[in-house]
């Protein structure tokens, strides 16, 4: 077995697209729309899905806003620069909800920022 997929609903595809492939550096992978089910779905990732997991970005017609709830935590994005990383997404208008620093109770450099429908993306810091 191997992860493929994280699902997310999306309350506007286009800005979810915007933040994921222009903020986060992430590509379009495919994206298909459903008119009998009233729902579009659009997979992106850095890589192909046969290579590594990806997020599924599902958008149902009319519907443009989610309650997170508190069950979802985050998802996780290793980076090599993290204070470049963070710079780069605040340039580009991306929210970084926690600046660039050590973990509580460890060393890890880390950062979170969220996507335009609240959902928290943690970056790691990946020393080589």
């Amino acid at each position: 077995m191997r992860l493929l997929h994280t699902m997310l609903r999306v309350g506007n595809l286009e800005e979810s697209l915007q933040f994921y492939c222009d903020t986060l550096g992430m590509k379009l992978i495919r994206q298909k729309e459903y008119p009998s089910g009233e729902f579009t779905l659009a997979f992106v990732g850095y890589a192909a899905e046969s290579e590594q997991a990806v997020i599924e970005l599902t958008y149902n017609w009319g519907v443009d806003k989610y309650e997170i709830g508190t069950g979802y935590g985050h998802i996780a994005l290793g980076v090599e620069d993290i204070y470049t990383t963070c710079a780069e997404i605040k340039a580009k208008g991306g929210k970084v909800s926690r600046e660039p620093g050590p973990m509580k109770h460890g060393s890890t450099v880390i950062a979170f920022v969220e996507d335009p429908n609240g959902y928290k993306i943690e970056l790691i810091e990946m020393k080589n």
